[in-house]
């Protein structure tokens, strides 16, 4: 067994979740980790599963054409370690290039990591959701004005702020 990541994407239509999962079941995949959404109408899967490779290839082939299909085997899992507290970072405002650049940079200049992130266009509205870690030595108060800087530069809103447990 290796462990896989399968990405699909195409429009979307109902029963692309149970086409997909069906498919791996019959394999005796069972999923261990997995995202899936829509982007601008198109239906994005990504999951992580133990599996063997050709069968599963195999299994999720007559789903190609409509849908874009990976399987692609992973090295060993690499769990990752915290490198400290949890922060819930949010961006909005007009849309424009450079927003997730220039935000995460700043984050990664403070040591920083992203763990989870989200963005979402609605009219000319851009609305980015992030979970960060910052390591103890990040310092809070220079990291919150270099988003605020970049910020007013790019005319967007941004927030950080600690995330409660019950948030993550």
């Amino acid at each position: 067994m290796s462990q896989l990541a399968v990405t699909v994407i195409g429009p979307d239509r109902p029963g692309i979740i149970a086409d997909v999962t069906e498919a791996l079941v019959g394999t005796g995949v069972n999923l261990e980790d997995s995202t899936m959404t829509l982007l601008r109408g198109h239906f994005a899967m990504m999951i992580v599963c133990a599996g063997p490779y050709d069968e599963v290839k195999a299994a999720l082939e007559p789903l190609r054409g409509e849908l874009v299909i990976t399987v692609r085997e992973m090295g060993p899992e690499h769990r990752h370690a915290a490198i400290g507290a949890p922060y819930l970072l949010s961006v909005h405002g007009a849309d424009r290039p450079g927003i997730v650049s220039a935000v995460t940079r700043m984050v990664a200049a403070a040591g920083g990591t992203v763990t989870d992130m989200s963005t979402r266009l609605s009219g000319g509205l851009y609305v980015l959701t992030a979970e960060v870690e910052l390591p103890p030595a990040a310092e809070l108060t220079t990291l919150n004005r270099a988003l605020e800087i970049t910020a007013e530069e790019l005319g967007v809103g941004v927030t950080l702020r600690p995330a409660e447990s019950d948030e993550l």
